[in-house]
């Protein structure tokens, strides 16, 4: 199977995809990127924590 036949059954299998319509496809896209920024927002607080707390740790034992 060569690179060109490749590229056409990709192309055939494209035209066959139903893609939805725009008033579905917007709010799907919405909904996908408040998804996004509430899990970085998660995980922003949870490394901010976790560096709070080593730091914490290393200068309550960096005394001794």
């Amino acid at each position: 199977m060569g690179l060109k036949s490749y590229a056409k059954g990709v192309v055939r299998e494209g035209k066959r995809v139903r893609w939805p319509h725009r008033d579905t496809l917007i709010p799907a896209i919405i909904v996908v990127l408040v998804i996004a920024i509430i899990a970085a927002l998660i995980l922003f607080f949870e490394d901010w924590l976790g560096n709070s707390l080593l730091e914490a740790i290393k200068n309550a034992f960096g005394i001794l």
